[in-house]
């Protein structure tokens, strides 16, 4: 029998170590959600203002994505959403509201699919009504998602929302204010201007807000 030399076999031991070391490594890889920054506080070139008629203006100003309050709906639409997972995801942002009576958060979001979406509002109907609309018709000041949430002028609020096929849930600071079973239900955005603000978009009503740190997360199905 042929033995190799002594410098031959250290390299084949060490070329082998790489190889298992690669395809351990491989399994979790490819399990490890790939976090993306929607807005970084840099530049609003992912996203596209929408002017309905009397919108405000949203600017750069500070590293933060200010919507100025205008005599309706206001806001952006993040371009490249077709690239995004439509079900099992995460959104996190940071908001606050800087002036105005209704709501500094109006996400919305798809669903399954970029033409079935929702949108998830904190601070309607008068400043604290928060909820997700529509569903079955109903939105977020009268389904079952609907609750009434203080918030103060100038002061930052985590924001969370989870999709997933059979859930929506939402978290405004370390609260969870929406834990909901859509599994056979309608989804749709409320029947208006928030038509045209389709399907991932932050706008705000008649207020003017401040947004940092929007991600998008998706969400690893445990098998």
């Amino acid at each position: 029998m042929k033995i190799l030399p002594l410098s031959l076999m250290l390299l084949l031991g060490a070329a082998l170590c790489v190889l298992a070391e690669d395809k351990a490594a491989t399994p979790a890889e490819a399990q490890a959600p790939k976090e993306v920054v929607l807005f970084n506080g840099k530049s609003l070139d992912d996203w596209e203002t929408v002017d309905i008629g009397g919108s405000g203006v949203v600017e750069l100003e500070g590293g933060l994505m200010i919507i100025n309050q205008g005599e309706s709906v206001s806001g952006v639409v993040y371009k490249k959403a077709a690239a995004l997972p439509v079900t099992n995801y995460e959104i996190t942002l940071e908001a606050k509201r800087l002036q105005g009576v209704d709501f500094f958060v109006g996400l919305t979001f798809p669903v399954g699919s970029l033409k079935t979406c929702a949108t998830f509002v904190c601070g309607g109907w008068g400043g604290s009504v928060t909820g997700i609309s529509s569903i079955d018709n109903l939105d977020a000041s009268e389904n079952n998602t609907s609750s009434y949430q203080r918030y103060e002028d100038d002061k930052w609020y985590p924001v969370k929302l989870r999709v997933t096929p059979e859930n929506l849930s939402a978290w405004v600071g370390d609260k969870q204010v929406i834990d909901e079973d859509i599994k056979g239900k309608k989804i749709a955005v409320r029947p208006g201007p928030i038509e045209s603000y389709l399907p991932l978009s932050l706008t705000t009503f008649n207020t003017t807000s401040a947004i940092r740190n929007v991600k998008l997360t998706p969400i690893v199905e445990k098998k």
